[in-house]
């Protein structure tokens, strides 16, 4: 069923953003300021995505039993990105309308933008 799928999604995609701001508070070394910004910001960028999908998905969907998984803080942060950049990929064919695709598009650009200043903003 398609709407398990992406009720369980969107209770990773919380956990998800959590787990970039449990990594923030635990950012020490150097380039560390760098980071800990880069984190900031995808969490903001990620807030009114999240919030959009969700509230779309209860209009669609209606009432959805989202359960957000434990969150733990990430030992490898670009691979951590990259692998929810995957999973969101995998979910897209799961939305039935079009415009869940441009709100996905949204959390993509954001964890794009992360790992474009992980790994280069040092």
């Amino acid at each position: 069923m398609k709407t398990k799928e992406i009720v369980n999604y969107l209770g990773e995609l919380v956990s998800y953003r959590d787990s970039l701001k449990l990594y923030h508070w635990h950012v020490t070394g150097a380039a560390s300021y760098a980071t800990h910004m880069a984190l900031d910001q995808a969490i903001d960028e990620l807030n009114d995505p999240i919030d959009a999908l969700v509230e779309t998905s209860y209009a669609v969907y209606g009432d959805l039993e989202i359960t957000i998984p434990q969150t733990k803080r990430p030992s490898n942060i670009v691979k951590h990105v990259e692998d929810f950049y995957e999973t969101t990929e995998k979910i897209r064919d799961s939305f039935k309308e079009g415009f869940s695709g441009g709100i996905l598009d949204g959390i993509q650009q954001a964890n794009q933008q992360l790992l474009y200043r992980l790994k280069r903003l040092k």
